[in-house]
């Protein structure tokens, strides 16, 4: 059974010229969009050797905050 090839829509067209989304973000592969979103770590500081210690959450680039809102998790360890 022969089968004719799958036609891109105007919005792929579109989205793949323009080389961002609806959202204004830039298009990345599957691979690069894992590697960005493998990229924020949490920092734990220590003001002195016998001090507290807190968390600082890292900041966000807007592809990844996106991602995770679209996957409904936190980005907190």
């Amino acid at each position: 059974m022969i089968v004719q090839p799958a036609q891109r829509s105007v919005a792929a067209r579109d989205k793949a010229a323009r080389k961002r989304t609806l959202d204004d973000l830039p298009v990345h592969s599957f691979r690069d969009l894992l590697a960005e979103l493998g990229t924020p770590t949490a920092n734990e500081m220590e003001v002195s050797d016998q001090g507290p210690t807190f968390i600082i959450d890292p900041e966000l680039i807007p592809v990844q905050q996106r991602s995770f809102d679209l996957l409904a998790v936190s980005h907190r360890m």
